[in-house]
């Protein structure tokens, strides 16, 4: 069976990142870093103290030779890059709440962003804790697909190194797109956007000084982290803009919901909480749902239904088509 264009892409990458891996003795996620930046930089080979070697440096300039990215569309160098980021991933054996959010939840995202845009192209879009901005970049080139129109994306994350393959892989898919190193509970040099996408860390935010800024924070020890980035991100949200969050399945749920519920009908409209295909966990307790906030102002509207429910079973391809014509109809009926 021939290869697909993902797979042929996918090796090639593969390639030239395990030659700059063993040639430098570094990780694949390290190499995978260098190779897509001499991509980037029109296939030259960057060469510091000698190193790659002068061996090295032929095969990959043979390689590199072969990769032509203007024979792909943006989202197909995505999905490739993807593959071999989450190689990398798996090697370096990530903490989880550093790994990559699968397409199967990406694409749910973009499509509930179309699905709430009501047909209005969204020109700006945050995510705080992007990551190497595979969430990100899916929700941008659906959305451009869908609309034809360009959308300017702000990425923010603590790692620089995610963050470094976020940046090259969004020049790569020609995204318009502006990173942030940085703690995102901190300030951010943003201008509000009008829509918010983010696969949340789960988890304590250990700077309580810092937290006693927020509305959501803990009344006694530390404040949940997912709590105080749903607040701030959806303060650098336009009036009637709208945040789509990957939060646990119960966060409404526990003990300390209270202040964040408290913050919620204060600030914003609660549009929806849908918990994600159960078969997409290992375990109950793992689920998560995509919890949908419209802040408030600029004509915007409390729903007159709240949008909740559960995916089916994702590989019952019949039931998830109907659920999701369900979604835009509740849209039209609810929110138009």
């Amino acid at each position: 069976m021939p290869k697909s264009a993902v797979e042929s892409l996918f090796d090639q990458l593969d390639q030239t990142t395990t030659l700059i891996e063993q040639n430098l003795e570094t990780t694949y996620l390290d190499a995978l870093t260098e190779s897509i930046a001499n991509i980037a930089d029109g296939g030259r080979v960057k060469v510091v103290d000698g190193l790659p070697d002068q061996q090295t440096v032929s095969q990959l300039n043979a390689l590199y030779a072969e990769i032509n990215l203007k024979q792909y569309d943006a989202e197909l160098i995505r999905q490739a890059i993807q593959l071999v980021t989450l190689k990398g991933l798996r090697q370096v054996k990530v903490e989880p709440n550093k790994q990559m959010t699968p397409d199967a939840i990406g694409y749910l995202v973009a499509y509930l962003a179309e699905v709430f845009s009501g047909g209005t192209a969204f020109k700006t879009i945050l995510d705080p804790v992007a990551g190497t901005g595979n969430l990100l970049t899916t929700v941008m080139n659906h959305l451009q697909s869908i609309t034809k129109q360009a959308m300017r994306g702000f990425a923010v994350d603590n790692d620089d190194s995610l963050l470094e393959i976020a940046g090259i892989s969004s020049e790569l898919q020609q995204l318009d797109t502006t990173l942030f190193h940085q703690d995102a509970i901190e300030p951010l040099m943003i201008e509000p956007v009008g829509l918010a996408v983010a696969d949340l860390p789960i988890g304590f935010y250990p700077i309580d000084e810092r937290a006693q800024d927020f509305e959501t924070r803990a009344q006694t020890g530390h404040s949940y982290a997912h709590h105080l980035l749903i607040e701030q991100t959806m303060h650098y949200v336009q009036d009637g803009g709208f945040g789509f969050f990957l939060v646990p399945n119960v966060i409404l749920e526990t003990d300390e919901a209270k202040q964040l519920v408290k913050w919620v009908t204060k600030h914003v409209y609660l549009q929806g909480l849908l918990s994600l295909p159960a078969n997409l966990f290992k375990t109950k307790e793992g689920q998560k749902a995509i919890l949908i906030l419209q802040k408030k102002g600029a004509g915007a509207q409390q729903a007159k239904q709240i949008l909740l429910g559960e995916f089916p079973n994702s590989n019952d391809q019949k039931a998830f088509a109907d659920y999701l014509q369900k979604i835009r109809t509740w849209h039209q009926e609810n929110l138009v």
